[in-house]
């Protein structure tokens, strides 16, 4: 049985990074503080870990190296999702987002080096390459951070190749791009665009679009995502790749899409001065990525009513929820 440890496991991606790991036998730890990720993402796992399942959870943070230590005995894998991943927020916090995101990794590093971790698989962000004119951006576009939740991830990625190169710690990086799916939290003024969206027009409300809506993305399905980093982990794969699908969509063509799947149609947008530190135009050279086995299966159609489908039956009551019991925000993966 392979052992594997989930750092930020109660998050968005991490719940269902974790879910594919239990379901596929991995012996799996999360480990989340819960600044962020929410426990109700990993109720179900926890469950059936209380009736004999193979999931264990510890609320603590990555920042805490003691605790990496006790944790990475005996693993295989470690994939590392924990991190503020908010542009906004970097933005007004630059040094927590820096003691977060570059300070913690680099404990997960340590850890896994003298545990003797397998592989490290650092989840990283298409924020790195910034608003460079060349396009797809492949992973050897130069890098050009333009906020410090970026400069955080570039950082990351130096110091897993470090860890390679210098101590032999396999390690891989994954540029995920703009990931998107069931239990995003559009809650929160550093919401990611779909969750905001969809939860907005499921409201019967017009969707802001921040600038001129020309800005373009590369959307991954969540499921997508979660598969590139079980494949990368699973093979010999080492180094930096870019995980997208390989197509871009401007924002106006999003907001569209989405009035369409939900029969929103009469809803239009209204349009919001840009914001600092978003990028104009993102799109995924995915080739190297394809040479482990990641082929991304959703297109954003179907990816986008299986995400609205989530928000009309559970979402909506857990945000009317959320904001009568605390009103307290959390970060999401940046736009």
């Amino acid at each position: 049985m392979k052992n594997a440890v989930v750092t930020g496991g109660a998050g968005f991606i991490g719940s269902h990074l974790a879910d594919e790991l239990s379901r596929r036998g991995y012996q799996l730890t999360i480990l989340d503080d819960l600044s962020v990720g929410k426990k109700g993402n990993i109720e179900a796992l926890l469950a059936r870990t209380a009736e004999g399942g193979n999931v264990r959870f510890f609320q603590d943070s990555v920042t805490n190296l003691s605790v990496l230590f006790s944790l990475f005995r005996h693993v295989d894998y470690v994939f590392h999702l924990a991190a503020i991943a908010s542009v906004p927020k970097s933005i007004q916090d630059p040094l927590t987002s820096h003691q977060v995101n570059v300070t913690g990794s680099l404990n997960v590093l340590m850890a896994a080096k003298t545990m003797k971790v397998r592989k490290v698989i650092f989840i990283s962000s298409s924020a790195v390459y910034g608003d460079t004119p060349t396009l797809p951006q492949s992973e050897e576009t130069l890098p050009a951070p333009q906020s410090p939740y970026a400069v955080t991830k570039l950082a990351g990625e130096n110091y897993c190749r470090v860890f390679q190169d210098v101590y032999h710690l396999n390690t891989v990086g994954l540029r995920y791009f703009n990931v998107y799916g069931p239990r995003q939290d559009p809650n929160s003024q550093y919401a990611a665009v779909i969750p905001k969206f969809i939860s907005t027009i499921l409201e019967g409300k017009a969707p802001a679009i921040f600038g001129s809506g020309e800005q373009t993305r590369d959307f991954v399905f969540v499921r997508d995502a979660v598969a590139a980093a079980i494949l990368a982990a699973e093979s010999d794969a080492t180094g930096v790749y870019n995980v997208g699908v390989g197509n871009a969509v401007t924002i106006n063509e999003l907001v569209h899409l989405i009035l369409r799947a939900a029969g929103k149609n009469d809803l239009k947008p209204v349009y919001k001065e840009s914001r600092s530190g978003d990028i104009l135009h993102s799109l995924a050279d995915i080739s190297r990525a394809k040479t482990f086995g990641y082929n991304p299966k959703y297109s954003l159609e179907e990816g986008l009513r299986e995400t609205i489908r989530y928000f009309s039956g559970h979402a909506s009551s857990d945000i009317k929820r959320t904001r009568a019991i605390s009103g307290r925000s959390q970060e999401t993966l940046p736009n």
